[in-house]
């Protein structure tokens, strides 16, 4: 099975339009996964067959402004999503700062082979955009973590925080960095319009990076958090060390995974305590159920679809 990652910011002026084209074609190729559109693009992740995925993405490459859409490949032994949604938003990620478009205004892109070289430079402001829970799977060295639960939050912890971060510098150097580089495209252009200029960000993401530079140079720390079956990626993109807590969604480390709190499919010291009794033996039967369905081969009734919805595409 393959799995495509991927964003693009670009002028899209029927959304409703195109979900319905996008929903028809992922339906008639068997695809599942989601595909979030807004008048400023296209983002998401999608799997199936090569030649399904190579199909929508013929498609979208098509669009105007969409010839150079790049896109992250995996690869799954079974399929890792329930079904294919099409969605129209306001935002294909989420920052809630009205006048922010990174088609007009954003910070200046740094190759994966020039920014061990910009980080290491003396007075350069390194900053995670990415939430909590992510930067404590892994981290460039040094950088600074907004320990925030959404990125919604970050415009505020930058008003917040700007004067203690910035200083007395005239012309502050500032170099952010996320997973694949769409939330980047937004704070750097947030951060452009908060009047800064020199603004700096990891091109392609962190995947890019550590997909490129060899380990032995790398100043990555830990594993990255990704959004799908992997849970964490190391050098290379290979599979990190870190498990899914089926309970609460969030990762879980090695350590943690030895902790009697760790219970697969159930519970983890994370959310343990958030749950009720109830709760775990009801996620205890969904492990049980979903485990025989993958001995028997056939999938988990659980995870399929309402009736109506395995018919039809997501409209």
């Amino acid at each position: 099975m393959r799995v495509a990652a991927l964003y693009k910011f670009a002028r899209l002026d029927d959304c409703n339009a195109l979900r319905r084209e996008l929903a028809l074609i992922c339906f008639t190729e068997g695809l599942k996964g989601t595909l979030l559109l807004a008048s400023e693009g296209i983002n998401g992740t999608i799997a199936g067959s090569n030649h399904a995925i190579e199909s929508v993405l013929a498609f979208i490459r098509r669009l105007p402004g969409f010839r150079d859409l790049e896109v992250k490949y995996a690869t799954a032994e079974t399929m890792p999503f329930h079904r294919m949604k099409v969605r129209v938003k306001r935002e294909i990620v989420t920052m809630g700062q009205p006048g922010i478009d990174p088609l007009t205004g954003v910070g200046h892109y740094v190759s994966p082979q020039d920014w061990n070289a910009l980080i290491s430079e003396p007075g350069t402001i390194v900053i995670d955009t990415r939430n909590d829970y992510e930067v404590a799977v892994g981290s460039f060295a040094g950088a600074i973590n907004p320990k925030t639960a959404s990125f919604r939050d970050f415009p505020a912890w930058f008003r917040a925080e700007r004067e203690r971060l910035l200083g007395t510098v005239d012309r502050p150097k500032i170099a952010m960095f996320c997973t694949g580089g769409i939330r980047c495209e937004k704070s750097t252009a947030f951060l452009k319009g908060e009047g800064l200029d020199e603004v700096y960000h990891l091109q392609g993401g962190i995947l890019k990076y550590l997909e490129t530079v060899p380990a032995e140079q790398s100043l990555w720390e830990g594993e990255c958090f990704v959004f799908d079956h992997r849970v964490a990626v190391g050098h290379g993109l290979e599979a990190g060390t870190h498990v899914q807590c089926h309970g609460c969604r969030l990762p879980v480390s090695s350590g943690d995974q030895g902790s009697p709190l760790y219970v697969p499919g159930v519970s983890c010291p994370a959310c343990y305590g958030t749950r009720t009794d109830a709760q775990r033996a009801g996620y205890a039967e969904r492990d049980r159920q979903e485990h025989l369905a993958r001995t028997r081969g056939v999938a988990h009734i659980g995870a399929r679809a309402p009736s109506d919805e395995r018919k039809r595409p997501i409209f």
